[in-house]
């Protein structure tokens, strides 16, 4: 698989970006906090026999740029849609992972003549927060710290943590996830507070969203941040959504059951394209 890299000034800050190419139906991919446009290469591999796959570095992530200011989801979405304008993609699909699910979601809601169909691997469940709501995060916040001891360990040290912590993954996960790790910006850390959530209507948002939807869910007790609960609460707002559940898995499906995972993808895909 070939990879070109590049940059687009979108909305004002630089994004940078890992693509595949060629004249096939163009698919975006968007990582989930602390990780990079290339933790997505395993499944750009599978994806890149039909699809021309765009790896976006969101911001303060990768090679992009890391503001001071506007870690939030409705400045991410309209970032990933300047980025989709300036590379001239015509509804492309958008698949994205916890974050970068939840972007993908308030980007469609926003925006919903943009994408062709989204894909949601387990997106924390932020339509559950009802209007009165505080929206503030519990103090003090574990991804914070997290984001924070990340920063302050070895290459070598993050290298032992994933594989004694992640023991199942594929070994070509494990570089691209520990190099992600050494390129964010300490910034991201404004993630956590998510200033735009309390103002956010997601009630109102999810049902702008009428392009096919397909979110992934996995085990609760291996660390999936959406249960049924969630999932049926979000289905009642896409009337299209399909959820498909994948055992064995926890947060990070695609990492913790590839084939399971693609598979559902694809069969997704192959309705769509």
């Amino acid at each position: 698989m070939d990879i070109i890299a590049g940059d687009v000034i979108a909305n004002g800050i630089k994004l940078h970006y890992y693509r595949t190419g060629g004249s096939k139906p163009p698919i975006v991919l968007l990582h989930g906090v602390t990780d990079d446009g290339l933790c997505w290469t395993r499944t750009a591999n599978v994806l890149s026999k039909t699809f021309d796959v765009i790896m976006v570095d969101i911001r303060g992530h990768g090679k992009s740029n890391a503001p001071e200011e506007g870690y939030t989801l409705t400045v991410m979405a309209g970032e990933i849609v300047a980025l989709i304008k300036e590379l001239g993609l015509v509804k492309p699909i958008i698949m994205g992972h916890s974050m970068g699910a939840i972007t993908t979601l308030t980007l469609s809601g926003l925006y919903p003549d943009v994408a062709k169909a989204i894909i949601l691997e387990d997106p924390p469940p932020f339509w559950m927060i009802k209007s009165t709501d505080n929206g503030e995060p519990p103090n003090p916040n574990p991804l914070a710290h997290w984001i924070g001891s990340n920063k302050r360990k070895t290459k070598e040290e993050l290298l032992d943590e994933v594989r004694v912590g992640n023991p199942g993954w594929d070994e070509s996960e494990i570089e691209p996830w520990v190099n992600s790790k050494l390129r964010y910006s300490p910034k991201i850390v404004k993630l956590v507070a998510m200033d735009d959530l309390p103002a956010m209507d997601f009630e109102t948002l999810v049902k702008n969203i009428t392009c096919p939807t397909l979110m992934i869910t996995a085990d609760l007790t291996k660390g999936a941040i959406v249960g049924e609960k969630e999932a049926a609460a979000l289905k009642q707002g896409i009337a299209q959504l399909e959820v498909v559940h994948i055992d064995g898995a926890g947060h990070n499906i695609r990492r913790d059951q590839f084939k399971l995972y693609m598979k559902a993808v694809q069969t997704f895909l192959a309705k769509i394209v």
